[in-house]
C-alpha cells in the first residue's frame, strides 16, 4: 500500500512555492528528516531535473516524480508528496506545470517497481486522483491518498 512508504509529516501542502527548486527542497524535506536520503540525493535529483530533458519526470495531469539514482543518497526507501495551490513550472518550462510533486527514494530495483505499481493505481483511479488535486490542505492530501 502506497501510504505504507510516506515519513511521518510526508504529505505536505503549500499555497504558493517560488519554482521547482523549492519544491523539491520542500517535498525532499521530511526524507532528509527522517534519515531516509541525503543531501546528496536531493542534489542529484535538482541536476537531474535542470539538465536536458530533464522534464521526464513529469507523469501528466500536474503530477510529478522526482528521484534519482539510489547509489546517489538512497539510506532507506521511503516516499514524499508536496502538493501546491498554485502550479509551478518544472525545469521553468511553460509545458509543465505541475500541482503535486512526489519525492520517491526507491533503495534497489525491487522497491522501486512496488513504488511505481502502487504510484500508478494512484494515478490511474480517476477519483482518487481528482481528490488529490482537488486537495486545499495536508489532511485533505493524507485523505486523497489512503
Amino acid at each position: 500500500m502506497l501510504t505504507s512508504y510516506f515519513q511521518p509529516g510526508g504529505m505536505l501542502y503549500a499555497d504558493h512555492v517560488s519554482g521547482w527548486s523549492e519544491a523539491v527542497d520542500m517535498v525532499a524535506r521530511p526524507l532528509l528528516d527522517a534519515g531516509t536520503i541525503t543531501d546528496g540525493y536531493v542534489d542529484a535529483i535538482k541536476a537531474s531535473i535542470s539538465a536536458p530533458g530533464g522534464t521526464y519526470i513529469d507523469l501528466g495531469g500536474g503530477v510529478a516524480l522526482a528521484h534519482a539514482r539510489p547509489e546517489t543518497g538512497v539510506v532507506a526507501t521511503s516516499l514524499s508528496v508536496l502538493h501546491v495551490g498554485e502550479p509551478f513550472l518544472l525545469a521553468d518550462d511553460e509545458a509543465h506545470p505541475i500541482v503535486t510533486m512526489f519525492c520517491l527514494a526507491a533503495q534497489d530495483a525491487n522497491a522501486h517497481i512496488d513504488l511505481m505499481q502502487a504510484l500508478a493505481s494512484l494515478l490511474t483511479d480517476a477519483g482518487r486522483l481528482a481528490a488529490m488535486n482537488a486537495a486545499g490542505d495536508a489532511d485533505e492530501l493524507a485523505a486523497a491518498l489512503a
